[in-house]
């Protein structure tokens, strides 16, 4: 029994490790896409969406050890817990993977062209996003429930920034029609970073969840949307 013990902490410990390997990984990519954004950066944004593969192949070894865990040592209660949102935060940091890897395919776009002065504002947006996505990172390694819950109420703010930028962006292309290719992308990148500060409330949700045993409840704060008549494909 202690061997079998022993093995099972072996396996919860290596998914802990892929877990904090996959999201240093997300916070990178989402780092270099904002810098490529806000330097005009085209070889960064290539880098990007190259090394985004890196977390795919990092998503599927996680999602075997998982099922292996799972099917062979049958965990209950938190260890189950613990394995559940590891596969569940994987999946997520893959996501976030992919949107970063959008908004760097857009930073090609706007490399080709003039700035465009709301590209500050947009990278000051995708920099909160990626502050909190470190502190639930963080949070989720410590079990630190209070700061999980602290970035699930905070999200709101990343919406109301959304919110207002893209009042700002729709307000410059009726102004100046020459920016609308522009703007538009602008527009993609905001959205890409909405979406992020969606997921980073997911991994929140699970850090709580793997403490508490419960999930948390369905009074989060959310900004009111301005964009529900347009199909976002990002």
């Amino acid at each position: 029994m202690p061997h079998i013990v022993a093995a099972f902490d072996t396996d919860l410990q290596r998914l802990q490790t892929k877990i904090s390997e996959m999201g240093g990984l997300a916070e990178e990519l989402l780092s270099h896409a904002l810098e490529s954004v806000q330097r005009r950066d085209a070889d960064l944004a290539a880098e990007v969406v190259a090394r985004d593969r890196a977390l795919d192949r990092m998503e599927a070894e996680l999602e075997q050890l998982a099922i292996r865990t799972l099917l062979l040592r049958q965990p209950v209660a938190q260890d189950l817990r613990e394995t559940i949102a590891a596969l569940k935060i994987a999946s997520t940091l893959e996501r976030i993977g992919d949107l970063s890897k959008n908004i760097s395919r857009r930073a090609q776009l706007l490399s080709r062209n003039q700035p465009v002065r709301l590209a500050a504002p947009v990278v000051r947006m995708g920099r909160q996003t990626l502050v909190q996505l470190t502190e639930v990172l963080d949070a989720y390694t410590a079990r630190d429930t209070a700061i999980a819950v602290s970035v699930w109420r905070r999200d709101v703010e990343i919406d109301e920034i959304y919110n207002s930028l893209f009042r700002e962006l729709i307000t410059y292309m009726m102004e100046d029609p020459r920016t609308i290719t522009m703007c538009s992308q602008l527009m993609f990148v905001a959205k890409n970073l909405e979406r992020i500060g969606d997921h980073t409330t997911f991994i929140a949700e699970m850090a709580y969840y793997v403490v508490e045993g419960e999930r948390l409840g369905d009074d989060r704060p959310k900004g009111d949307p301005v964009d529900t008549m347009l199909d976002f494909d990002v």
